[in-house]
């Protein structure tokens, strides 16, 4: 076989371009001098006889043949990166890596607090969380580049045969009001109270909002009807909204901890209603799983999981996942948001 037209050190140095958007930036973040980076481009898209980047405008932007080497690239350095922790694994867990991803709201307040227990127990494993959307979050999970996640989205569709999706827990949503709210000196207040209420929510396109929209409306609750606001782009930010008086808000559970504790929220349970979501579980079936991922789904999972979570589904997906480098899968193109 005659040799490749590229090294590993190109392939990251094209990923890091297209991701950064400048030669500058991308050798800043590679902590190389930009005229390295530019001769690595000159020499790999000279060893393939294609340009790569149309450099015409400001930004970097990557020519047909730059997209196509960029897909096949991302696979191959993640399948490098899967052969490192493979290696790393035959320490245990004295070292290695636990990749976790997780949706807005379960990697803001849910996640930290198990890695934590986590970290305790194997200090030595480094652990990455990886916070966003649930799409770009499920993709991770398919592409190899996060062991597990916990979402509170729905999954992609042209993913639903990679990835096991497993029911995880139930994420209650609080109906948040100012303690010196009127309705927040009654037991119960009235689904049709609700509508009396200024809403403070998030922006109507944000993925956490269509959540809460749906569970909203399968709990029979009219969404027209709820009079919103207030739009604000964080649930902290509407928190604090609602602590200052400017209205009521649907919140997690998990999200109000603390303010309950502290006595600077109520939570105002409705007659009749739980307005619950179910959280979700997904790991790809087909991707190498480490040690460290092995321990903190057996250990640290099942302490948050649903009362009666049916562990037995778990360790039998396990028993699918524990692969060998040389039975690790070629992983599913991504898809940026």
């Amino acid at each position: 076989m005659s040799d490749l037209p590229f090294t590993l050190d190109q392939l990251r140095i094209l990923k890091a371009i297209a991701v950064e958007g400048s030669f500058k930036r991308a050798a800043d973040s590679l902590y190389v001098s930009q005229p390295a980076v530019s001769l690595q481009v000159q020499n790999l898209e000279r060893q393939l006889d294609v340009p790569l980047f149309d450099r015409g405008g400001r930004r970097a932007q990557l020519t047909e043949a730059g997209h196509l080497l960029l897909s096949y690239g991302e696979k191959i350095l993640s399948l490098c990166q899967e052969t490192c922790r493979a290696i790393e694994d035959l320490q245990n867990l004295q070292g290695g890596t636990l990749i976790v991803g997780a949706s807005q709201t379960t990697g803001t307040y849910l996640l930290p607090r198990m890695i934590g227990m986590f970290r305790q127990k194997y200090p030595d494993v480094a652990v990455q969380l990886h916070v966003h959307s649930t799409r770009r979050t499920a993709w991770s999970v398919a592409n190899g580049q996060v062991d597990l996640a916990i979402i509170g989205g729905e999954i992609p569709g042209e993913l639903s045969e990679s990835l096991e999706v497993i029911p995880y827990a139930e994420d209650e949503l609080a109906l948040i009001l100012p303690v010196f709210h009127p309705f927040a000196k009654l037991e119960k207040i009235q689904k049709e109270d609700l509508y009396k209420l200024q809403f403070i929510a998030l922006d109507s396109q944000s993925t956490i909002r269509k959540v809460i929209d749906q569970v909203l409306a399968r709990c029979e609750i009219d969404t027209r009807r709820l009079k919103v606001e207030m739009e604000l782009n964080s649930i902290e930010a509407i928190k604090n909204a609602v602590q200052s008086g400017l209205g009521a808000a649907f919140v997690s559970t998990s999200a109000i901890a603390k303010e309950l504790q502290m006595g600077v929220l109520h939570f105002a349970n409705i007659e009749g209603v739980v307005v619950k979501r179910t959280l979700w579980l997904i790991f790809n079936p087909n991707r190498y799983r480490s040690k460290a991922a092995e321990a903190f789904s057996q250990e640290i999972l099942p302490q948050f999981a649903n009362p009666g979570w049916n562990q037995d589904v778990l360790k039998l997906a396990q028993k699918n996942i524990v692969l060998t480098t040389l039975e690790i899968a070629t992983p599913i193109s991504s898809s940026e948001e």
